[in-house]
């Protein structure tokens, strides 16, 4: 079993910052890519910034310049989006996904959390 934990999300005005954390736990041997993804009300879900295994970062065009990707030095299993410069379209579920190899395992195998609500206030 492999489990993604988000946190971090609330309600901000718009301008305004937040972070959000998210930390894989589990049965697992190595991660490879991790990603944020975001679904606004009655809209389809829609890949936000990924990083990978080497720290290579890439953002969607709605969130380049604001928002910025990391994972944890010290645990790399735990990835954080810092959101700055809010916009009440940002407003979305956010989903934080991740690439695991199992133990004894030969493929990645991709898992997603529950999602935390971020909600921008005009």
């Amino acid at each position: 079993q492999v489990h993604l934990v988000e946190s971090g999300g609330g309600l901000v005005q718009a301008g305004g910052s937040l972070r959000l954390s998210c930390e894989v736990s589990g049965s697992i041997f190595s991660i490879n890519a991790m990603a944020w993804h975001r679904q606004a009300p009655g809209k389809q879900r829609e890949w936000v910034t990924s990083i990978t295994s080497a720290g290579t970062t890439n953002y969607a065009d709605s969130v380049k310049g604001r928002f910025t990707i990391s994972r944890d030095n010290a645990n790399r299993n735990t990835t954080y989006l810092q959101m700055n410069s809010l916009k009440p379209e940002d407003t979305a579920v956010y989903y934080c996904t991740a690439h695991v190899m199992p133990p004894y395992g030969s493929t990645w195998l991709p898992y997603w959390g529950q999602g935390t609500q971020v909600t921008v206030s005009s």
